[in-house]
């Protein structure tokens, strides 16, 4: 999973080649006035006037390798089918970064041998994402409809990869592990106590109410898988309100239950100091799909969201790049451990509530059927 936008930790000086040859508006075809950078976990990005140009980083990190040169243009590739799902007037085409014989870098299609690969994008305007909406105070119920619509159609129609409830609730429980075992690394310094906490109620909601998620894993589709604000564009003119930036390299972080994917997007707004925007977005789900989620699960899905989230903010920690901000990103990873606590305790005082609440109904049921001389004595209904 990739985390966005990020200022970049690299002085021009140690910059890779490629990144200080893509820096200069000169080297563009279509000769932006200026270039502006910035820099993810594993990519750098090219703000290029108009365009937008994505270089992917020689890394491997868990499922996803870009060390070499045919897995780099092979993951481009996947991210311009992938992303035409969601955003089809916003990804271009592949572009070759070239060695002219000469030994310089270049863009142009006919000369030297490829040694990279780019997206190129059609620019958004800033200003409509959501994120940055959100900071404005500037997004609105039609916002908010449209972006929807586009959301609602695309998981109508997204690939159906489904499991059965017990194997769903299986894999639930090996991911939560999984990131158990890399937050409680002494390398990264978090609050382990804090991670067992953490992940042990997660473990015990499964355990305990792991029927709330009958169904659900019917429901896993081939989604977005990281969908967040700073991914969902509102729209402008000339320029229909879209998502972006899915996650392209593991199809099996994809396999998500739309839910969980609202319930992710619900949580960065919070984040963001917009949790009543956040339930609107999950109301106008319920209500376009038709998909009723107990709140336990939503509270469990934004929980276990940000579990994940405080893992990839530890991955900085490890990144060379980024050494001067380790303060930051592990305040980050603690910030996400806090909200996934609050989020599971939640879940499991709704839960808690909701069976208390069902078996006082089934009593009521009883009581109900018991003749009114039976419930006077306190004796029980003749069978």
């Amino acid at each position: 999973m990739k985390s966005k936008v990020l200022r970049t930790g690299a002085t021009r000086s140690n910059r890779p080649e490629a990144v200080q040859f893509l820096a200069d508006p000169r080297h563009y075809p279509h000769h932006p006035r200026s270039v502006k950078i910035v820099e993810t976990h594993f990519a750098w990005i090219f703000l290029a006037g108009e365009r937008v140009y994505k270089l992917k980083k020689p890394l491997r990190q868990a499922s996803m390798d870009y060390r070499t040169l045919a897995l780099r243009r092979r993951a481009c590739q996947a991210e311009l089918h992938l992303n035409a799902r969601l955003a089809p007037a916003v990804y271009r085409r592949i572009v070759a970064l070239r060695r002219t014989r000469t030994g310089g870098l270049t863009l142009r299609a006919d000369a030297g041998r490829v040694v990279d690969w780019l997206v190129q994008m059609r620019r958004l305007p800033a200003a409509r994402l959501l994120d940055h909406a959100i900071g404005a105070r500037r997004v609105s119920d039609r916002d908010l409809d449209q972006v929807m619509t586009r959301l609602g159609a695309f998981f109508r129609r997204a690939r159906r990869v489904p499991l059965s409830d017990r194997a769903y609730r299986r894999q639930l429980g090996g991911e939560i592990r999984a990131c158990a075992r890399e937050l409680r690394a002494p390398d990264l310094a978090l609050n382990r106590a804090r991670v067992r906490e953490v992940t042990a109620l997660q473990l015990e909601w499964l355990a305990c109410h792991g029927p709330a998620l009958r169904g659900r894993g019917r429901a896993l589709r081939d989604g977005h898988g990281d969908l967040r604000p700073e991914h969902v564009f509102l729209g402008a003119a000339g320029y229909p309100a879209c998502v972006i930036d899915c996650l392209e390299f593991d199809p099996q972080l994809r396999r998500l239950d739309p839910a969980e994917e609202m319930a992710f997007l619900a949580l960065e707004c919070a984040r963001l100091g917009a949790a009543r925007l956040g339930r609107d977005l999950l109301e106008r789900y319920v209500e376009g799909l038709q998909d009723r989620i107990p709140p336990a699960v939503w509270a469990f899905y934004m929980s276990r969201r940000a579990l994940v989230r405080a893992q990839i903010a530890a991955w900085h920690l490890r990144d060379p790049e980024f050494s001067g901000q380790l303060h930051r990103w592990r305040m980050r990873a603690q910030s996400y451990l806090d909200d996934a606590l609050r989020l599971i305790l939640r879940a499991n005082a709704l839960t808690t509530y909701a069976d208390r609440d069902c078996k006082e109904r089934q009593r009521g049921d009883t009581m109900r059927l018991r003749p009114a001389s039976a419930r006077a004595e306190g004796r029980p209904a003749p069978r």
